[in-house]
């Protein structure tokens, strides 16, 4: 009797899963910006500030431009104009008519061959002066394109959805490609950073799902996605690391905070 409860027990044992293993976590930003200008120049003003949530394409800040808004509304003038381009149709028109007149001459026997030349040679220039103008109106629209978008570089804008995590310039400093006007970082979604005893290596696989459980204050339980399993160990710790990402569409989880994950029973 005594042995058949003994092996019921154990058996009832097996039957019960394995408790779930945890492993330390840190929640990160997925990507952190520090956001510059491709020119130089003094800011005109910058539209930001700490802790600031921020959307892509978002102006953040602007710099001097009164040159290029001068260039823009030259160029405007020059290539809107049509003045040049109808002078030289009148004149091809009137060259046309000209050869053609000298042409029913020359039949009739009234105009010689070289005033027909001549008359030939007044349209081919004509022509040629007409293309060319057609060409240079052509031009000034590939300049104005040219002066926008050099219009365009002076605007910063924000490259990503996130929070501002620093406004490092203000408006009447000089600006170059080297230095930032602010960091941003995205918190939808975060990084999961987690390393594993390599053990757990054949069982973590990019697309399984993970629960997430952030340190007190915050507290909770969410669940995440692994997304990238490091191929290359940590002898010195024996460990793996293991990224995975967890949705925060509304910014409710920070970064930069302590956590736990748990794969589930081994």
């Amino acid at each position: 009797m005594t042995s058949r409860l003994t092996i019921a027990v154990v058996a009832a044992a097996l039957a019960l899963p394995a408790a779930a293993e945890s492993f330390d976590c840190v929640m990160d930003p997925a990507v952190i910006v520090s956001v510059g200008s491709p020119v130089s120049g003094l800011i005109d003003s910058v539209d930001i500030s700490r802790g600031q949530r921020v959307r892509r394409e978002q102006i953040i800040a602007t710099l001097d431009a009164d040159m290029e808004d001068a260039a823009i509304e030259l160029y405007v003038l020059q290539a809107e104009s049509a003045q040049e381009i109808a002078l030289y149709q009148v004149r091809l028109d009137l060259a046309t008519s000209h050869r053609e007149r000298v042409a029913k001459l020359v039949e009739r026997g009234v105009a010689t061959a070289e005033q027909m030349d001549e008359a030939r040679a007044s349209f081919d220039v004509a022509q040629q002066e007409l293309e060319l103008a057609q060409l240079r109106q052509r031009v000034l629209g590939l300049e104005l394109a040219r002066a926008r978008t050099a219009r365009e570089q002076r605007v910063i804008r924000s490259p990503i959805d996130g929070i501002v995590v620093e406004r490092t310039m203000f408006r009447g400093e000089f600006v170059d490609p080297d230095s930032h006007v602010a960091i941003i970082a995205q918190l939808d979604p975060l990084h999961v950073e987690a390393f594993l005893p390599v053990e757990l290596y054949p069982e973590v696989r990019t697309g399984m799902t993970a629960t997430v459980r952030p340190n007190a204050p915050i507290g909770g339980t969410y669940e995440a996605e692994v997304v990238v399993v490091d191929q290359v160990f940590d002898p010195a710790s024996a460990t793996f690391g293991v990224r995975l990402s967890l949705a925060n569409p509304d910014a409710v989880l920070p970064a930069g905070h302590r956590c736990e994950v748990d794969f589930g029973a081994p």
